[in-house]
């Protein structure tokens, strides 16, 4: 893969702060030198970014989401290893290098109307990228953590696994608006939509939606499918019944192979390429991923839509989701 750019240790020492009697994630958490070697670790959980924004400016959303991924290793890298938190199961890949793309979307303006027309084969690009990656990594047995960049992302990561098992796959996403606008052009808010026309997806379900902002002809599509269910947010104020009802989602789903999708936009004051001051806790989305991962039909988690900000602990929120998920061995 011509554009994944694997870490080495040495990579790893830009981004964690050593302290006496101390050791730090970064410290230990394993690395290997290409893709190759990558079966030979006996790790279960594979970390790897996508930092872009061009799915987001694609779907006329606020960019910023490249940055999330570095954000996230400045805290992750330096969360302490003790008794609750040990990287032997953990391995730190690197991250597909977006650079030369993000480059020559620049020299599109977001204020172009043909924006999206103009962005979606450099997506296409990308979708290839991630779905290969993720394909490779549930090959061999393993469980990719991929950190975004935008919902467009999440295309690349169904098509992925849905390859690696030789079957359509479940996906249950955390997240605000359903990602299921027409497959015209390839942007943030249509991954699912182009994943579920080409037979990657098979049962979908979206939980927190809110009802301000999904459009009528997406409500009347899905309670018409047999293949799409959905959790209003505005049914599940309460943390109590939020988790509840995700446990009754997630009962369906894990029937048979499934993907865990979490879209920031969906937690209440999380800074996101569509930031809501009305959304869950990220106490509750901690729960609803320790709950994902007691089902061992989970393959991958997605983390995506973050825009970091000086106002918000980006990076050691992310951080926190995924110590959570690797922490359920």
């Amino acid at each position: 893969m011509k554009h994944l750019k694997i870490f080495s240790t040495e990579d790893l020492k830009m981004y964690t702060s050593p302290r006496k009697g101390e050791i730090k994630f970064g410290e230990r958490i394993g690395t290997v030198n290409s893709l190759e070697t990558l079966k030979e670790s006996t790790a279960k959980y594979v970390i790897f970014g996508i930092p872009e924004d061009i799915g987001v400016r694609a779907n006329l959303g606020k960019s910023g989401t490249k940055n999330a991924f570095n954000t996230f290793l400045n805290a992750f890298l330096n969360i302490q290893v003790n008794q609750f938190n040990t990287p032997e199961n953990v391995l730190l890949l690197g991250e597909i290098d977006c650079k030369n793309w993000l480059i020559k979307a620049s020299h599109i303006e977001d204020n172009d109307p043909n924006i999206s027309a103009k962005l979606h084969d450099i997506l296409i690009e990308i979708d290839a990228e991630v779905s290969q990656l993720v394909k490779t990594i549930i090959s061999l047995g393993k469980i990719p953590i991929i950190i975004g960049g935008g919902h467009n992302n999440a295309y690349g990561n169904i098509k992925g696994a849905s390859e690696a098992i030789s079957n359509p796959i479940n996906v249950i996403n955390i997240d605000a608006h359903t990602d299921l606008r027409t497959t015209n052009y390839r942007h943030s808010g249509n991954g699912f939509s182009y994943a579920q026309e080409q037979g990657y997806l098979n049962f979908y379900h979206i939980f927190g939606l809110h009802k301000n902002y999904t459009p009528d002809y997406i409500f009347k599509s899905m309670n018409a499918s047999k293949f799409i269910d959905y959790t209003l947010f505005d049914d599940i104020l309460s943390d109590t019944i939020a988790i509840q009802s995700y446990k009754e989602a997630l009962n369906q789903i894990s029937k048979s192979a499934f993907g865990l999708e979490i879209d920031c936009d969906a937690i209440s004051g999380f800074p996101s390429s569509a930031q809501t001051p009305s959304g869950m806790s990220l106490e509750t989305i901690r729960q609803c991923i320790a709950e994902s991962i007691t089902h061992n039909t989970c393959h991958y988690l997605h983390i995506c839509e973050a825009k970091p900000s000086e106002y918000y602990p980006t990076g050691k929120a992310i951080s926190y989701m995924v110590s959570d998920f690797i922490r359920q061995q």
